[in-house]
């Protein structure tokens, strides 16, 4: 057992927008006393307690799930993961400390009450509420039932994983080359790309220290997670609804609740018409209670209570707006539908998805109380995402190792989740998936769709080349432009 670790933190720079946040009234929500005054203004103290907790998140995981594959220490977590990025707002005065006997990571500053994330193997790191000195749930082991990798068929296993030789119509040299490119824009800090086309690996990078098994932090790509487990609770009947049915929210089904009219279709093309407040990233409300949409992250807050606990400000349908709560809304429905047969939930995505494609190293983290906070906090290796982005490119339906197949999202689910949602006036989301129809990608096929979370984390599916590329690692930049050159460097490799 290694010894606890406490570090300083190095100065990165001032803390002005933190600052800045202090002064300004937070519209409807109710006064905290122990954070708030009267007005409802909430204090810089409380404000930097939510970057803290960001904070102790991430250097929890960098170091307990990552480290599964890649161990580093406690203080390259910090200056890899979290310090050199604006988004994460790391103060000077902040200390942070990893337990590697209690599996928690800490951090502090002036004036400020220490954060506390907490390791719980499998269900990965979650962030404690205030007061809190446990999780509330029991964790438990999620058993990888694939069978043995290194002996079993690509695309379960990795035997045959590779083209060899590469199809005639690939230049190697050309394709070598986009690959080496993407690896060499340092500014994007990528640590994982991979190629895939015509059912198997045609390249791969990987930046030092990282490999193919490394699970990484995938943002919002865990959406596309939480549609296909949707998608796979429906086509195994431990769901029983259709897309064009009513959300069985029993909280929503009250003679006079408008959200009774929001169904499964709406959640998914994010249109429910929750008013659930997403301020992106406002230099001053970012880090506030009432930027609804992330609060997930970086406060201890049950995030399935939170999803359905709000009213709605526009019609179901209507229009597509990128909130977080109607894909935890979306998860919910599924938990419940499970639990209501008895089964175990912290188990459930991998016994009805991940197992069936071989993909063995995601780790879905939970709040407190277990619900996955699936619209961020996930993390997958490059290969757990090649395959999921094989399983819609192959229509939902997987190769088995017997020679059979193994249909695991309804037929016509694919089409459905490429296809832009009707609230969706830029063409540009579908079914909890990002579309290229309205050419937010210019240098990819119009038929191209992809799971995408912050920073950079892309698995994109591109059914007219036959084709799958995964990014990931974390970028402070352009990253859709970056992407698209990448795409449109790999198509141009493959003359076809």
């Amino acid at each position: 057992m290694r010894s606890t670790a406490s570090l300083s933190a190095l100065p990165r720079g001032g803390a002005g927008t933190l600052v800045a946040a202090v002064a300004f009234f937070v519209p409807g929500c109710a006064p905290e006393s122990d954070a708030r005054g009267e007005t409802g203004v909430e204090d810089e103290a409380h404000i930097r307690g939510h970057v803290a907790g960001m904070s102790a998140h991430h250097l929890c995981a960098g170091v307990f799930v990552v480290g599964r594959d890649y161990e580093r220490s406690v203080e390259e977590v910090v200056a890899q993961d979290i310090r050199p990025f604006d988004r994460f707002d790391w103060q000077d005065d902040f200390e942070y400390a990893v337990d590697f006997e209690t599996r928690t990571a800490s951090v502090s500053g002036d004036g400020v009450p220490t954060q506390y994330a907490e390791y719980n193997g499998d269900q990965g790191c979650t962030l404690l509420p205030a007061g809190f000195e446990d999780v509330t749930f029991e964790p438990v082991v999620v058993e990888r039932l694939s069978p043995d990798p290194e002996a079993t068929a690509w695309p379960t296993g990795n035997v045959g994983a590779y083209h060899d030789p590469p199809p005639d119509e690939v230049d190697v040299a050309a394709l070598g080359a986009a690959l080496d490119w993407a690896m060499a824009q340092t500014e994007h800090n990528t640590r994982a790309v991979v190629v895939i086309y015509a059912g198997k690996i045609l390249g791969e990078r990987y930046a030092p220290g990282f490999t193919r098994n490394t699970p990484q932090i995938s943002w919002s790509q865990g959406k596309s997670i939480a549609s296909a487990l949707v998608g796979a609770a429906i086509q195994s009947g431990h769901l029983d609804v259709g897309l064009d049915d009513p959300a069985p929210v029993p909280e929503w089904q009250g003679d006079d609740d408008p959200r009774r009219e929001i169904r499964i279709r709406d959640l998914l093309n994010m249109s429910s018409g929750l008013d659930f407040l997403n301020l992106g990233s406002d230099p001053v409300l970012r880090w506030t209670h009432a930027h609804e949409h992330s609060r997930i992250y970086f406060e201890g807050i049950d995030v399935f209570e939170h999803a359905i606990d709000q009213p709605m400000d526009r019609a179901p349908g209507e229009i597509f707006r990128y909130r977080n709560s109607d894909p935890l809304t979306a998860t919910r429905i599924v938990r419940q539908a499970v639990e209501a047969r008895g089964e175990d939930w912290l188990t459930y995505p991998q016994r009805i998805l991940f197992d069936r494609i071989g993909a063995r190293n995601y780790v879905l983290e939970t709040d407190a109380w277990g619900n996955f906070i699936i619209t961020g906090y996930d993390y997958g290796s490059a290969w757990d995402w090649a395959r999921f982005g094989l399983l819609h490119l192959w229509d939902g339906v997987w190769p088995t190792p017997d020679g059979g197949s193994d249909r695991i999202l309804p037929e016509g689910w694919v089409d459905f989740v490429s296809t832009p949602a009707p609230g969706a006036e830029l063409l540009n989301y579908g079914g909890l998936f990002w579309v290229n129809r309205g050419g937010a990608f210019p240098r990819a096929p119009e038929d191209a769709y992809w799971a995408a979370g912050a920073m950079g984390q892309y698995t994109a599916i591109i059914p007219s080349r036959d084709l799958v590329v995964v990014r990931l690692g974390p970028s402070p930049g352009d990253h859709g432009a970056y992407m698209s050159d990448i795409i449109g460097e790999v198509t141009a490799a493959i003359d076809r």
